[in-house]
């Protein structure tokens, strides 16, 4: 998240945002790796199964 200009605090309060917006908890461990807006549409895809 730094590419966007954002600290470890701002990460922390984007992940509960996904949280409280979908739903569900991400664990911590799959948190430390979305750090691309990549990465969180992805997982998010993921969860929600919206490709399938």
């Amino acid at each position: 998240m730094t590419d966007l200009g954002l600290d470890s605090l701002d990460h922390v309060e984007v992940i509960m945002a996904m949280e409280d917006e979908f739903g569900f908890e991400i664990p911590d461990g799959d948190a430390e790796r979305l750090v691309r807006p990549k990465d969180i549409v992805q997982y998010i895809a993921d969860k929600e199964d919206i490709y399938e």
